[in-house]
């Protein structure tokens, strides 16, 4: 088995279509279906169903494409380390974020960054907290910024800011007027909400618990995919939320929302690396600015 047949069968997996993935490669029709059914026959496993014209992984070719994805990760950070042996003149920085940490705290720290790195390349992705620390972990990734709390073994955790999930409300709901409200009112109220898997909505369903309200007792009108949607709602009277009070200050400003008294707990932003992977001199560099301008962070 080598690279090249690995890296194209990775191409036709992500694509299920041989001719595309032969023109991103810019390689031949035949040559991709021979790597694929050299690979096959080698290894007496087929990797793809052949529907009609169509191509879809197997079981097998589903399990066979995490660890071709990981050796892939695998061989970048091997050419990425030989290529940063020298200075930072050129690199790459693969940065995935959670929303409110892409929108409203990450950008203004990448341009400081990229200030002092003009020629690094910086590619930003943004995710739930869940599906960043998963980047992390397959290598899509070399940090994962996130605001709700990742357990796993593999990662390192290094708390970089604080912030604060806040109640708020449209100007027009009957607790507009309310200076705070008590934890049993929580269930008379109608709900806006991030999506499960967001750190935003974990540290909200945290913070319940510990209040003694059941999250699932809440009437929950809308789940959304992004901050921006759930602030718009509220603004508009769909009901209440618990959002970053990054993502609420503007429409705190101009009165569009307003913020309920309730007892919720600070957080943490944190950043993610894999404990097993080499981590870049662009990243090194990165975290070392992080470190200065925020005045510390602690790991774990």
């Amino acid at each position: 088995m080598t690279l090249e047949q690995i890296r194209i069968f990775v191409a036709v997996a992500e694509r299920q279509h041989m001719t595309q993935a032969a023109e991103a490669l810019n390689l031949t029709q035949p040559a991709v279906s021979t790597a694929i059914q050299t690979l096959e026959s080698r290894h007496g496993v087929d990797l793809f169903h052949r529907i009609g014209r169509r191509i879809e992984l197997t079981e097998a070719g589903r399990l066979f494409l995490e660890e071709a994805r990981a050796v892939l990760a695998r061989v970048q950070a091997a050419e990425l380390a030989l290529s940063e042996l020298g200075t930072l003149a050129r690199g790459t920085l693969r940065v995935q974020a959670s929303q409110t940490i892409s929108s409203y705290w990450l950008p203004r720290h990448l341009m400081a960054f990229r200030r002092c790195y003009p020629r690094i390349d910086i590619q930003l992705a943004f995710g739930n907290t869940a599906q960043v620390a998963k980047a992390v972990l397959d290598g899509a990734a070399d940090l994962g910024f996130v605001e709700g709390e990742v357990e796993d073994a593999a990662l390192s955790r290094r708390v970089v800011a604080r912030d604060r999930v806040v109640l708020v409300v449209g100007a027009d709901h009957p607790w507009a007027e309310r200076a705070a409200v008590e934890p049993k009112e929580l269930l008379e109220a109608d709900w806006v909400l991030r999506e499960a898997g967001s750190g935003t909505r974990s540290e909200f369903e945290a913070a319940l618990e510990k209040l003694g309200v059941p999250f699932h007792r809440l009437r929950v009108s809308l789940e959304l995919p992004s901050n921006e949607a759930v602030r718009s709602s509220v603004e508009a009277g769909a009901g209440a939320t618990a959002i970053s009070e990054l993502v609420a200050a503007s429409g705190l400003r101009s009165g569009a929302l307003r913020r309920v008294g309730l007892d919720l707990p600070e957080r943490c932003f944190s950043v993610l690396h894999h404990r097993e992977r080499y981590l870049s001199r662009t990243a090194q560099a990165f975290l070392k600015m992080l470190e200065e301008e925020e005045g510390g962070a602690s790991a774990s």
